[in-house]
């Protein structure tokens, strides 16, 4: 049974433990915080409640060990996934401890958000050995992870993290090159950096942004994606009339995007208020209770068009069962 060790716990580490014992993996935590394992039981909790209504065929659940030290952790391992905080001195010296215990032929993936694969690799005893597998949450239902190696990583290196990413249901997308934040969160702080202007300046509340985009052009992404869903807006003549007819509005001064808002108290304290009065008293936990329900009956329609992530869904569940 091939095992993956989850090095720091959290949202993502636990979503990641979760995905791979749902795919039938056994799983070797560590997270030396205090609470550790109450989140991992909460999260994986919820990945069984609704990971089994867009898979039909999970493998028989892998075993889980909450272990006291790292390198119990990893020493047996085949995958490690580190999701450690957000900070380069924190990594580096987990990656350390990591790269002393573990088999040399272990893939090392971090969940990092914005810090590419070279700057990880950094000083590292087997550089060739890391890489970026950057997921989005909730990992255990959104199949997508950016795949970032550095040109110190082998191509075979790449091919078998492919692999095992597309073993425990996710679908790749291996980058072309390194770039801070990836693609992903490039896009997202792109309309986050925008969506903070917007309340500083006092056009629009966190509410009223948040139902522009789930009720509008949200949903479009969430089965076109970007760019197809531009092609359509260009009518029959596709993306080459849209970029006609659009393309200048690209040198209009419309967005704020090299410009930084300071977060200063005084729009950080009017963020949460208008934060707190749109959850109207629902926990976290209710929210995201809601998120998952909501994905869920999503992909599940997108299934049923075969389209965009339920296409992918679908070539999963022909190939399981075809096995």
């Amino acid at each position: 049974m091939p095992t993956a060790a989850i090095v720091g716990g959290g949202v993502i580490g636990s979503a990641w433990a979760s995905r791979f014992l749902l795919y039938g993996w056994d799983v070797r935590f560590y997270d030396p915080a205090p609470n550790a394992e109450q989140v991992l039981h909460a999260v994986l909790g919820k990945a069984r409640r609704w990971v089994p209504q867009i898979v039909e065929a999970l493998p028989g659940e892998g075993s889980l060990t909450v272990c006291s030290t790292l390198s119990d952790a990893v020493a047996t391992s085949d995958w490690i996934q580190e999701s450690t905080p957000e900070r380069l001195e924190i990594k580096h010296a987990v990656l350390s401890q990591i790269q002393a215990a573990c088999s040399d032929a272990a893939i090392v993936g971090s969940s990092t958000s914005g810090f590419m694969p070279s700057e990880l690799q950094a000083g590292s005893e087997r550089p060739e050995q890391i890489l970026v597998a950057h997921p989005y949450n909730p990992v255990y239902l959104l199949p997508i992870v950016e795949v970032v190696p550095s040109p110190q990583v082998a191509q075979d290196t790449v091919d078998r993290a492919e692999q095992i990413l597309s073993e425990i249901g996710m679908k790749p997308i291996t980058l072309k090159s390194e770039i801070p934040a990836h693609v992903g969160d490039r896009l997202l702080e792109a309309v986050w950096r925008e969506a903070l202007w917007l309340i500083k300046d006092g056009v629009a509340t966190t509410e009223q942004i948040d139902d522009i985009m789930t009720h509008g052009f949200g949903l479009r992404w969430a089965q076109k994606g970007l760019f197809e869903t531009y092609r359509t807006a260009g009518g029959e003549a596709g993306m080459k009339h849209f970029l006609e007819q659009f393309g200048p509005c690209l040198q209009w001064p419309w967005t704020k995007l090299t410009d930084v808002p300071d977060l200063d108290d005084d729009l950080i304290n009017l963020i949460v208020s208008q934060s707190d009065a749109q959850a109207a008293g629902r926990s976290v936990s209710e929210l995201e209770d809601e998120r998952d329900a909501n994905l869920v009956a999503i992909l599940n329609a997108l299934r049923h068009e075969d389209r965009a992530a339920g296409a992918f869904l679908n070539q999963l569940a022909s190939v399981e069962a075809r096995q």
